[in-house]
């Protein structure tokens, strides 16, 4: 029944785009759509990528997690998480910490 409702009015609107007085830019318009657009999400896997690249050895996901958790980075909700472990957490040594921040502030969560 909504459709096919009949508008109560109209609003006619006529842009003109181009230089000159009255007339919207068009490189304006290419600066307010890169404002809107979303930054890319980061991934676990690049900052692992980009930490094995750079400083030469890997480190694991949990280790990640850890650093943002101290850094009180937002955390997404992981369908599979476990209540107990069944062994206890590594923590990771120093060296790792510095290299996962070093990747975060690359990446630009930080």
């Amino acid at each position: 029944m909504l459709s096919h409702k009949k508008p109560d009015s109209h609003i006619n609107v006529k842009v003109e785009f181009g230089e000159g007085e009255g007339k919207v830019p068009l490189n304006a318009i290419s600066e307010r759509a890169e404002a809107y657009k979303p930054k890319e999400r980061v991934t676990y896997k690049m900052i692992k990528e980009y930490i094995e690249a750079k400083y030469g050895f890997k480190v694991h996901t949990a280790y990640i997690a850890e650093v943002k958790r101290d850094l009180g980075l937002p955390m997404y909700d992981a369908p599979n998480v476990v209540e107990e472990l069944k062994q206890p957490r590594k923590h990771p040594t120093a060296e790792k910490v510095e290299a996962i921040k070093d990747a975060l502030t690359h990446f630009g969560a930080i």
